[in-house]
């Protein structure tokens, strides 16, 4: 069987875009079990809860639920268990300074497979007031009714 090839999305957190400000964002590899890769390739998986923290020099994604494999028996895995996230050393240095910073915490964007190999990307995110996800939407909503209105123009113009 030929080697598995480009990105497939398995889960994606759209709420953490909505409540959070992205600063910076990683992809790391993640530590798994057989089931747990199996529930993924049928594209189960939910970040909505999900975080990731530095402990002992190493990352740990927390709260992430795969769950649990269909046709899996007693081998079958916890579906809200710790999993290490694998990061080079400078990497995760990086991270644990930047945390230290009041207010930032690292939170899982999205969960995908990359030529065959189960990644998540993480994002450095700073929380977000009310009214800066008001700002957001408001901003959002005018750029849609821009874009609708260019459309408009170009229809009555005589263009596509």
């Amino acid at each position: 069987m030929p080697r598995e090839t480009g990105r497939k999305l398995i889960a994606q957190n759209k709420r953490a875009r909505h409540d959070f400000f992205i600063e910076d964002t990683y992809e790391a590899g993640l530590v798994l079990t057989g089931t747990e890769v199996k529930s993924l390739r049928a594209g189960k998986a939910n970040l909505t809860d999900g975080y990731a923290s530095v402990e002992g020099g190493e990352l740990w994604l927390i709260n992430v639920y795969i769950p649990e494999y269909s046709q899996g028996t007693w081998t079958n895995h916890a579906a809200r268990r710790t999993r290490k996230l694998l990061l080079h050393r400078k990497e995760i240095g990086k991270l644990e300074a930047s945390l230290k910073e009041k207010g930032l915490t690292l939170i899982p964007l999205s969960m995908y497979f990359k030529d065959g190999r189960a990644k998540i990307e993480i994002g450095i995110a700073r929380g977000k007031k009310d009214y800066d996800k008001r700002q957001t939407l408001m901003e959002k909503q005018a750029n849609r009714e821009m874009a609708r209105a260019m459309s408009n123009a170009v229809r009555r113009r005589g263009g596509r």
